[in-house]
């Protein structure tokens, strides 16, 4: 059975890089050569990309055009976005629309063979799939900064959710990639 890996860029008080909080500024001054390539060989661990359309939308604009070093991978890799408005999604080769309920979409995604599944849509496709309980693996890259505002990665939830460290590696650039699982699997 594959996994769902929720990856996203957070700052270190877990605010995400959507809307104007800074962020974005702090990731495109990162130089960490080790950290592109090592974050470019993860991607290349998944079997598809799922996000939101409001990240396909501006993925669709970016990566088929690209020359960053993550294209190839963006490109190649199937990608699944969720929306129960878009119509078509060929502006961006190897993407399919799921229109469904998103718990059972991801339920017939799991259960078909293949490489993990890392959904990497924005915070609010992210936190969906946090309060539907779909997420086996966190693999959260922690930028070394603090905001102070903007979009906290985790909704509110009704009970605390237990996790268990299962990898963490720091970059020269001070970015931490921590990786967990629900403590109960």
């Amino acid at each position: 059975m594959r996994r769902l890996i929720l990856g996203f860029y957070v700052s270190l008080d877990g605010k995400s890089a959507d809307g104007d909080n800074g962020i974005r500024d702090v990731m495109d001054s990162i130089d960490d050569p080790e950290q592109e390539e090592y974050f470019v060989s993860r991607l290349w661990e998944a079997g598809a990309f799922l996000m939101g359309r409001k990240t396909y939308e501006i993925c669709a604009g970016y990566w088929p055009t690209s020359d960053h070093p993550s294209a190839k991978a963006m490109n190649e890799i199937p990608k699944v976005v969720f929306s129960r408005t878009l119509e078509t999604a060929d502006d961006w080769p190897e993407t399919r629309i799921a229109g469904g309920d998103t718990a059972e979409e991801i339920a017939k995604l799991k259960a078909g063979p293949g490489k993990d599944l890392v959904a990497c849509g924005g915070t609010e496709f992210m936190q969906s799939l946090i309060k539907l309980g779909v997420v086996d693996e966190y693999r959260l890259w922690v930028l070394p900064a603090i905001t102070g505002k903007g979009a906290p990665l985790v909704p509110e939830l009704d009970e605390a959710r237990k996790l268990r460290l299962v990898k963490s590696t720091a970059f020269p650039s001070g970015i931490l990639e921590l990786c967990y699982v629900p403590a109960d699997r």
